[in-house]
């Protein structure tokens, strides 16, 4: 007698009897516990440096979208409240396990325009970063493929739509402005480092995401736009650059400098907290040698 790998994972469903929710949660865990260890493994088996970094963003690209994957299961089927807990929550644990990756290819090109890092080191870890958010979607296909519980069921091949429900100008406006504010306010907190920093820069995040949910979905990643809806139906790739690429850059690039406008700075972050916090300078990773005039 045959039996199908169906008919074995209803046996497991019928033996397990979890919740929906409780599902989607023990996806998320072990996406982040599998990211986790993946991270750990990079750590041991490289040297620090610049080859490093760029296995850390790929890592840490594909535990940041393969969350949000089942992220959008939540707010389908149990409202932006409950989406916005689990992504509070999970803003706090990357903050603490990522280390100096971000998984958001503005940043690299902030510390570009500061001069922390060079043009090489920027293109390779927007690849390395892309490959990690890309990647994903094999890995999500076969969890929601299981079918273990009814919210899995039909979403492996369901086409994915937009979430841009506003012309294309208004929903890049959107990531810009939002962009723009997360940046200064998480430099801020940065900066005067607070106690309980890593959590009041998950609330206004979240509270940033939440807001833009209707308008443009509230991604302010261009990674993560990418990994999760990049050739969805709703929008041209052009019209998917110029919101979520071109919009959540500008957005950034000019948080960048105004954050550096002394007036700014001295307002944000008291000069005394700023002298007190102020890092000791660091050699540019290099991987191809700049070159003096």
């Amino acid at each position: 007698m045959r039996i199908s790998i169906a008919e074995i994972l209803d046996g497991v469903r019928d033996v397990l009897e979890i919740s929906p929710l409780a599902y989607s949660v023990l996806c998320i865990v072990f996406t982040a516990s599998l990211s986790q260890y993946l991270r750990n493994a990079v750590r041991s088996a490289s040297d620090p440096g610049v080859w490093r970094q760029c296995l850390e963003e790929m890592v840490a690209a594909f535990e940041l979208c393969g969350c949000c994957f089942e992220l959008i299961i939540i707010a389908d089927n149990y409202g932006v409240g409950a989406y916005a807990v689990s992504l509070f929550l999970l803003t706090i644990w990357w903050s603490k396990h990522w280390g100096d990756a971000t998984a958001c290819p503005y940043t690299f090109i902030e510390d570009l325009l500061e001069r922390r890092t060079n043009y090489g080191v920027v293109v390779l870890k927007t690849i390395f970063g892309l490959i990690g958010a890309l990647s994903v979607f094999q890995y999500i296909q076969l969890i929601w493929g299981l079918e273990m519980v009814e919210n899995h069921k039909g979403r492996a091949t369901a086409r994915c739509t937009a979430d841009l429900q506003v012309p294309v100008l208004y929903g890049a406006l959107v990531e810009l402005g939002a962009t723009f504010i997360c940046r200064v306010s998480s430099r801020t907190i940065s900066e005067l480092g607070p106690k309980q920093g890593a959590a009041i820069d998950s609330f206004i995040a979240t509270s940033l995401v939440v807001m833009g949910f209707n308008y443009s979905g509230g991604y302010y990643n261009p990674l993560l736009a990418t990994g999760l809806k990049m050739g969805c139906l709703g929008h041209t790739f052009a019209q998917f650059f110029v919101v979520y690429w071109l919009g959540a850059t500008l957005g950034s690039v000019a948080s960048s400098y105004f954050f550096r406008l002394p007036a700014v700075h001295n307002l944000l972050v008291p000069k005394a907290a700023a002298e007190a916090t102020k890092p000791a300078e660091e050699e540019i990773d290099s991987v191809w040698p700049d070159h003096e005039d």
